[in-house]
């Protein structure tokens, strides 16, 4: 097993592989978006924009895509199990004790309005989650940040914390100009002029299209590419414009799309598939009843329907498993029980379940010990997820005689719920670098009181096993403990249903390569082409060239 205390040097090679990709030539064909131009159709973003870069205010409202202009110090390799690597960092190294990590910065970084990244700018972002528990976005767990020289940086933690990198690779940890941002009011400031150490600047904004300017004095080199737009959309609409070739890529799950898409233009018509390795999964608000009751919560997990809701969301064969942890990436840890296994739902077991709860259901109400309860499910409309929570609403009703109510919401209002734990059921994504990042928001530790914001643990899950589990998971650094524990785990989920997975998390990839050539396939790739990973999208982006006549 490789040493745990050092993830040595894993961007070291990327300027070089950078600045050797930038060269080549080629003849863009004429079209609406310049030849020098890439164009991103957003279906996940709503349908405007919001010009506010702010990372940590309290405006639910965000611009898209931040992680082209700000970066992270890691980032998670998804190429190779989901692994930590160093990004703007050039090593990240942990003592023995796994409770101090010294970050060694890369030293040929800048900001794009030329100032050098120092540590201070290091230090300056990371005591931002601890400034303010709502800036913690994140959910970061170390407690204290100090500078050593202008290139190191010592983050202290009250626990061993080897598996605990990824907080690193997270939206919650973006490395900001301390000199823009110190003296800002965050709690107001929309930061409309972002200045990052990113691929690319902020050239123009509109509601419906954001135009993004590639860097030229990037630390990673030059791209042939020289603008990126974003453009929102919809499922629907983006099909059209990706066989008119109005949009070069986007991301969609298009369940017809070898029939529809690919076999229109074979050569240039992509459809991909890539997992991140988590699930989107149903949360219980374990905080209060009736969720608190583990038999309940087993009898609403054994009757959802998944099959039925992956074919509606044009995702089939991505059925979740019991754990939370999906096969491609996972297998190696997973069960034996647990490989490949399809929930399908089990209305006798179910009724079981539902009996051993001590609730009774009547005229649709649960009812127990004279209280009354109307369960709600809450969902994102912005991802057109009205569909599938009728889906799950239309089971409980057959099979259970429950009524559960659907309240929809966009998706920042449905975040703000999440955190604060205003919900009865609600869907929301579960998943993080390696096993440790897909358990650790079950540690109770990252539980709030209802109506204070939770970055991570929404259901308010505490549960002295899964402390103890996470705790292993996060703090040892032997490979048979870390096998246990994540095992464990898995049963803490399958059994214990804090969160019920639905459907594996795959990004899924919609790609018109008739004017770029050079994107990566499933099959061979070292970055996943999404501009919803940052460090990623740089990688992609690097080998795009313009495709020849």
């Amino acid at each position: 097993m490789p040493d745990r205390r050092t993830v040595l040097r894993g961007a070291a090679g990327i300027a070089v592989a950078f600045a050797a990709s930038a060269c080549g030539a080629g003849t863009r064909p004429a079209g609406s978006s310049g030849a020098d131009t890439l164009v991103l159709g957003k279906t996940d973003g709503g349908t405007t924009f919001i010009r506010n870069y702010n990372l940590y205010g309290p405006s639910t409202q965000k611009a898209p895509d931040a992680g082209l202009v700000y970066e992270n110090l890691a980032r998670i390799d998804y190429s190779d199990g989901a692994a930590v690597t160093p990004w703007l960092a050039e090593a990240l190294t942990f003592d023995e004790a796994g409770t101090t990590l010294t970050i060694t910065l890369r030293d040929d970084v800048t900001f794009s309005d030329g100032t050098p990244m120092t540590a201070d700018d290091v230090v300056f972002s990371l005591r931002l989650p601890l400034s303010d528990p709502s800036f913690n976005i994140g959910g970061v767990t170390y407690t204290a940040v100090e500078k050593v020289d202008d290139r190191t940086v010592e983050v202290a933690f009250d626990a061993p914390a080897f598996s605990e990198l990824n907080q690193f690779a997270g939206s919650g940890t973006f490395i900001v100009p301390a000199h823009l941002w110190a003296d800002q009011d965050l709690n107001s400031w929309t930061n409309p002029d972002p200045i990052g150490t990113g691929p690319f600047t902020l050239e123009r904004f509109s509601a419906q299209q954001v135009t993004l300017a590639a860097r030229t004095d990037y630390w990673g080199g030059r791209f042939e590419l020289k603008q990126l737009k974003i453009i929102p959309t919809n499922g629907d609409a983006v099909k059209a414009q990706l066989l008119r070739g109005d949009v070069d890529w986007a991301p969609i799950a298009w369940a017809d799309a070898e029939n529809e898409y690919v076999a229109e233009d074979p050569r240039n018509h992509l459809y991909q598939q890539y997992a991140t390795g988590g699930a989107y999964s149903m949360f219980y608000n374990t905080a209060r009843a009736p969720f608190d009751n583990v038999n309940l919560r087993r009898a609403l997990a054994m009757t959802i329907p998944r099959t039925e809701i992956v074919a509606t969301l044009q995702r089939p064969g991505t059925e979740a498993g019991p754990t939370g942890l999906v096969d491609e990436i996972y297998r190696d840890v997973l069960l034996p029980e647990y490989q490949g296994q399809v929930q399908q739902v089990d209305a006798a077991g179910a009724l079981e379940e539902l009996a051993a709860s001590g609730f009774t259901v009547s005229d649709g109400k649960l009812v127990k010990d004279g209280q009354t309860y109307v369960p709600t499910l809450s969902f994102n409309q912005d991802y057109g997820w009205d569909a599938y929570a009728n889906i799950m609403i239309r089971s409980w009703q057959d099979t259970l005689g429950l009524t559960v109510e659907p309240v929809g919401a966009p998706g920042a209002n449905l975040w703000e719920q999440q955190q604060r734990g205003d919900f009865d059921l609600t869907i929301s994504t579960t998943g993080g670098a390696g096993p440790a990042g897909v358990y650790r928001a079950l540690a109770s530790q990252a539980a709030q009181p209802l109506g204070e914001k939770a970055a991570t643990n929404f259901g308010r899950w505490t549960d002295e096993e899964t402390d103890e589990l996470v705790a292993q998971l996060t703090r040892s650094d032997d490979a048979e403990t870390l096998l246990a524990a994540t095992q464990g785990m898995q049963r803490v989920v399958a059994e214990q249903v804090p969160y019920s997975p639905i459907y594996s998390s795959y990004w899924f990839v919609a790609i018109n390569a008739s004017r770029w050539s050079g994107w990566p396939t499933p099959e061979e790739f070292t970055a996943v082409p999404t501009t919803a990973l940052g460090p990623d999208f740089a990688l992609v982006a690097r080998d795009l060239k313009r495709a020849r006549s």
